[in-house]
């Protein structure tokens, strides 16, 4: 018999940075690390990580990491996590490993303890096990894990669908989900962004035949804008690609390896020699394909709309498809997108509202309690109301109320003897802000001076004064960005002279100035009147100098 504790330190209430942990009295199993990308309100801010605070203060008791699929909301935080526990074990299938190989060399860390795994081959760990299960997915050597303790399994499921026509590497193994649903399951830990999604993923995750209307309907170039680790759809379009005579250029040198590896591993069906080099970015009727960056979503796509690209010029001759999804917080920086490629004049093709990502819906959510059973349920893996209908599922297939876990980040679940316990604890947790390579320390305050700045600008002052006398030498200069034009505005800058100057004058004393309250004062009183002046409210920098 065990104590086991299930909890959350990222991926409830919220789209990726998923990280949860099972501990198994004194084991610690970590299930995906795994990054959030950044919406348009976090200005400047990268992408977002799990704190991991709990791995560092108990890394000795940690068996591995062990990643379902090669997406960033998946593995995207391991580069981040390794530099603090670079002995961390990595577990994981082939192709996922191919992928977190490229982004840990790209973030320059080498040696990393990187252990692959097969479908269907259990690991022991003393006592306890693991047992992979390939399942179907975006990417090949997809799998959900299956966690065997004294009590019970503990399933994390990952993300999946049921679809019978997803074969080979992208295949699932049903008949497997339904022999350890036989031997027993405490809990099972289910995906549930698509939760409020009727019926079956499958085939509207499928687009085939939007990509075969493209190429039919469009002679002249054609950009197409996708995930970079959607593996299944880049195989829709290379399928696509193939029935006809159009060859291709793959843009950005991450998006390049890891096709180029797909193919070499046959998990991409292309003929490598129609991939031609950047400087067929032009020719007559090319496709191109491009990535999101993990950084900045858009990020490459952004720059050709700019014309800051050295390779693509966007003209209204050619086509951009966008076949990723969209992010969620992000809705105002696509519309932007697409309003410039409109200005443009290229033409828009944007996937049906109907089309899903690889997630399963409410019937796969079912059929995989089915076959699991499970004797708890805890709906994982996105924002609230999708773990509440996920929970509703639950109910219709008769799970008692008390058996599911709707846990948010940091909630922990205790299991003892097989039993959920009715202890209360709560782990630590919290969001690590990535800006570039700064990490930790952008916090709320810094957000919210980025935001004074691009709502509503920034005014500096800048007095010099005696130190013997305290008197003010040469003029105040009042210098603004982004907030006022200043040549239509003299007379707020003069006035803000004046108040400047008052508060200097009113604020010594004895030759002694407490510039401390001084700053103080002239950012209350200019502050004031220049929100009377403008209903703005800049950012006010004092620079006050003694010499």
């Amino acid at each position: 018999m065990s104590k086991i504790k299930i909890f959350a330190l990222g991926g409830q209430n919220e789209i990726g940075k998923n990280m949860y942990i099972v501990e198994v009295d004194k084991k610690i199993f970590v299930f995906e690390a795994g990054l959030k990308y950044a919406d348009d309100k976090l200005l400047g801010v990268d992408y977002i990580i799990p704190n991991y605070d709990y791995l560092k203060e108990n890394k000795d008791r940690i068996v591995g990491v062990f990643v379902t699929h090669g997406h960033d909301e998946q593995m995207g935080a391991l580069s981040d996590i390794l530099l603090d526990l670079p002995d961390l074990k990595i577990y994981g299938g082939k192709f996922t490993l191919e992928i977190i190989k490229q982004d840990l060399i790209e973030s320059e860390i080498k040696d990393a303890n990187l252990i692959e795994i097969k479908p269907h081959k259990k690991i022991d760990f003393n006592g306890v096990s693991i047992f992979p299960i390939q399942v179907s997915h975006a990417l090949p050597d997809s799998y959900l894990y299956v966690l065997t303790t004294p009590d019970g399994a503990i399933v994390f499921s990952g993300n999946y669908l049921f679809d019978p026509s997803m074969m080979g590497p992208y295949s699932m193994d049903i008949g497997k989900l339904a022999y350890v649903g036989k031997q027993g399951v405490l809990c099972l830990l289910n995906e549930s962004i698509y939760a409020d999604k009727i019926g079956y993923t499958s085939p509207k995750h499928q687009v085939s035949n939007i990509i075969r209307n493209v190429l039919d309907e469009n002679e002249g170039r054609i950009l197409f804008n996708i995930f970079e680790t959607q593996i299944y759809r880049i195989q829709e379009l290379f399928n696509e690609i193939s029935k006809t005579n159009r060859n291709v250029v793959i843009m950005g040198k991450s998006l390049e390896n890891i096709i180029i590896k797909g193919i070499e591993l046959n998990y991409i069906n292309f003929d490598k020699l129609r991939i031609k080099p950047i400087s067929h970015v032009n020719d007559d009727g090319i496709i191109i394909i491009i990535s999101n960056e993990r950084e900045k979503p858009f990020s490459n796509l952004k720059r050709i709309l700019r014309n800051s690209d050295k390779f693509v010029t966007l003209s209204e001759t050619d086509t951009v498809c966008m076949l990723s999804p969209k992010y969620d917080g992000l809705e105002i920086t696509e519309t932007k997108i697409f309003n410039k490629i409109a200005k443009i004049g290229s033409k828009l093709v944007l996937l049906p509202k109907n089309t899903l990502s690889p997630h399963a819906s409410s019937e796969d959510i079912m059929l995989m309690i089915n076959l699991m059973n499970p004797k708890y349920y805890f709906p994982v893996i996105g924002e609230y109301r999708h773990q509440v209908e996920n929970a509703n599922l639950a109910r219709k297939l008769n799970i008692e109320p008390s058996h599911i876990l709707l846990n948010l980040n940091g909630e922990v679940a205790t299991f003892i003897d097989g039993n959920l316990s009715n202890d209360t604890e709560n782990v630590k947790v919290d969001d690590i802000l990535i800006d570039g390579k700064t990490a930790g320390d952008i916090g709320d305050l810094v957000l919210k001076d980025r935001e004074m700045l691009s709502d509503s600008g920034i005014v500096i002052v800048n007095a010099t004064i005696d130190k013997k006398t305290k008197a003010i030498l040469n003029k105040v200069n009042i210098l603004t960005k982004g907030f006022i034009y200043v040549k239509e505005n003299i007379d707020i800058i003069k006035e803000s002279e004046n108040i400047v100057n008052e508060q200097i004058k009113y604020n010594t004393k004895d030759n002694y100035i407490d510039y401390n309250k001084l700053k103080s004062d002239i950012r209350e009183k200019l502050g004031k009147y220049l929100y009377k002046e403008t209903e703005s409210k800049p950012m006010i920098i004092i620079i006050i100098q003694e010499i």
